[in-house]
């Protein structure tokens, strides 16, 4: 018998606003949106001194909302990106020192336009890096294929701002101003910023291609800025830690770090396949990554879950999909094994992560159902199959639209011109619960 799903149009949280707090501060792949992980923790009940665990924590949306509403909390992340904007969004900064800072900077900035005396002028002249005294793209790590993927003065505004951050700063505030450089360093490349994987822009837009980095990087410095403000006001009753780790869940859980029996809560939103062929985590992240000198950003994919793809059998599948598996099978031995290989990771972390909650506690996975070779994966019945064999049982599924959820509603799996098929336009809400 098949897990229920129960379609709730409350949950679609139409026309909300995502970017509260400090869930503004950069954009990430299919983020889950910050409504359903507050409703999550308020409709399970959590007492104050409960501890909320998020293990593929991504940019920290849930962690976020445990401190709002005044819970500690742990998350992990492979992705060094994804931690560096997580542990950012989940941290107090003196807002007087923030601002101290930002007008540290601007000033900085100013001085390399003499004809620049206010507001106004200094965005409208700044862009021109020719007034730049030295090469400050030195400061940008050499990676590979940096020139094709950044043109000289975006990669020159870039040195010069990451000089300032790494000069004029201490080690503790610097993760607040190293974001939005993420953010600006992705959207200033010659990368198609409409998609998460790797595309440059046509040839015959790259002459015209001038983006002015400083106006970008100031304009979402004072967006997270006021982020911070409300996040801080909203959370200045509460002394709670959010703490963010690079474990791999996969492949157990330290009990020094997190003790069997110990967690009150699971609120997540795990990845719906590999990296490589789902959600491209990883090409997202790289360019952001690279420039800020996190060390193997190209090799991220990799290191999720199903990036290491093995041969595997029909026998060793999920019985919830097994039927689905065989079709894909029969189309392609090599995509069978690519979902294969995600879905034993993703039971290996679900099998660890059981470990870690209490009697009683609750599992909630926001997850969509992928298509691969035209045929939908019920990942939502597979993770409820995962987690009854650890003696969780079943409380409900409830299935809802994405009107606000970054991510492609169609994609060409075969990249053949024309030929699309249907993503993810549905979310599954699972919620387990230990017996």
């Amino acid at each position: 018998m098949k897990p229920k799903r129960t379609i709730d149009s409350s949950w679609d949280f139409r026309g909300v606003n995502t970017k509260e707090y400090t869930h503004c501060y950069h954009n990430y792949p299919a983020m889950m949106i910050p409504q359903i992980a507050r409703r999550l923790i308020i409709e399970t009940n959590v007492k104050k001194n409960s501890i909320l665990f998020d293990p593929y924590c991504g940019s920290g949306t849930s962690l976020v909302e445990a401190q709002i509403y005044g819970i500690d909390s742990i998350g992990t992340d492979l992705n060094p990106l994804a931690r560096l904007i997580s542990q950012t969004k989940n941290t107090h900064y003196d807002i007087e020192v923030v601002k101290h800072f930002v007008t540290v900077l601007k000033d900085k900035c100013l001085a390399f336009d003499v004809t620049a005396n206010n507001e106004i002028d200094f965005y409208n002249n700044i862009e021109s890096t020719s007034l730049f005294e030295e090469n400050f793209s030195k400061y940008i790590p050499k990676f590979y294929n940096r020139e094709y993927w950044f043109n000289s003065d975006v990669l020159n505004a870039l040195g010069f701002l990451k000089y300032l951050i790494e000069n004029t700063m201490s080690d503790a505030i610097q993760s607040f101003f190293l974001v939005p450089l993420s953010e600006v360093a992705r959207e200033c490349s010659y990368t198609r910023n409409s998609e998460f994987k790797l595309f440059r822009i046509q040839e015959e837009k790259l002459h015209s291609f001038k983006p002015d980095v400083f106006k970008k990087y100031f304009q979402k410095l004072e967006r997270n800025l006021s982020g911070l403000k409300s996040f801080n006001e909203r959370c200045e009753s509460h002394n709670n830690l959010a703490t963010v780790f690079e474990f791999n869940t996969c492949d157990g859980i330290d009990p020094t770090i997190i003790p069997v029996s110990s967690i009150d809560l699971v609120v997540t939103s795990p990845p719906y396949g590999d990296s490589r062929t789902t959600v491209a985590y990883g090409q997202f992240s790289m360019l952001s990554s690279n420039v800020i000198g996190f060390e193997n950003a190209n090799k991220v994919d990799k290191s999720l879950m199903g990036g290491n793809i093995v041969s595997h059998s029909l026998n060793d599948t999920p019985i919830s999909c097994k039927d689905e598996l065989e079709q894909i099978y029969t189309l392609s031995e090599k995509r069978f094994n690519e979902v294969a290989s995600f879905l034993s990771d993703y039971k290996k972390s679900i099998s660890n992560v059981a470990k870690v909650l209490k009697k009683g506690a609750k599992a909630c996975y926001v997850l969509g159902n992928r298509t691969v070779k035209g045929i939908q994966i019920p990942l939502d019945y597979v993770t409820v199959e995962f987690f009854n064999e650890h003696g969780f049982s079943h409380i409900d599924t409830i299935v809802r639209n994405i009107p606000n959820k970054r991510m492609p509603k169609a994609n060409s799996p075969t990249n053949i011109v024309g030929q699309v098929s249907e993503t993810m336009n549905k979310e599954y809400i699972v919620i387990m619960q230990k017996q």
